[in-house]
């Protein structure tokens, strides 16, 4: 028996063991969070999000906005398991499953350094447009890039959506005073790794 999703369109359930906030307040074991809740995890708690096709694991000291089928990470890590194409978005990287099969992959982004590891099936790399950068002509294979099955790439966030701050981001002014400048650095990335293995198979539709 899978536990009930939320009756509204585009919600999912947070599962937690304490020391999570969701739009500033300590959220408790199995609440329901919809699109635009921001979620917030602190030192040694982590979080699960269970949604239909999808469950994504929360690093501790991350910050990211739930957004239906995507979730946008402001900082720390993510590790997806998705048969819903689920994504996630850093600042303009988009990383995109490239089949809507069982895919599985975890996310970073630590010191404007972004972080895509492939475990199960390969993920697509997008580059949307970022504000105040003005791009050449347009050229597909910079647009996109493949991480496969296996791999593990780098970007540098200022490099790909340009040096200045995120004023459009969704996430501006979330500043957890716990979440210090480099706290876990690459030590999330290690610790989704582990944590984030051999998951259970996403939540599949109720079947009437």
């Amino acid at each position: 028996m899978g536990q009930a999703l939320p009756e509204k369109p585009g919600g999912a359930i947070l599962h937690t063991q304490g020391g999570v906030w969701v739009n500033g307040y300590e959220a408790h074991d199995s609440s329901a969070v919809f699109p635009g809740d921001v979620i917030e995890t602190k030192p040694d708690s982590s979080a699960n999000l269970s949604l239909d096709g999808s469950t994504v694991l929360i690093a501790p000291e991350s910050v990211s906005k739930f957004q239906a089928d995507l979730l946008e990470l402001d900082h720390g890590g993510v590790s997806v398991v998705t048969t819903k194409s689920f994504k996630v978005r850093v600042n303009c990287i988009l990383v995109v499953p490239v089949l809507n099969e069982w895919t599985q992959y975890v996310v970073t982004d630590v010191n404007r350094t972004v972080q895509v590891a492939a475990r199960k099936l390969d993920v697509n790399v997008e580059h949307e447009g970022a504000p105040g950068k003005q791009a050449p002509e347009p050229q597909p294979s910079q647009q996109r890039a493949s991480v496969h099955e296996g791999e593990q790439k780098s970007y540098d966030e200022s490099e790909v959506c340009g040096p200045a701050a995120r004023p459009t981001s969704a996430l501006a002014g979330i500043s957890p005073k716990w979440i210090a400048a480099g706290a876990a650095g690459a030590g999330i990335l290690i610790w989704l790794l582990i944590h984030g293995g051999n998951p259970k198979t996403p939540a599949s539709p109720a079947v009437p």
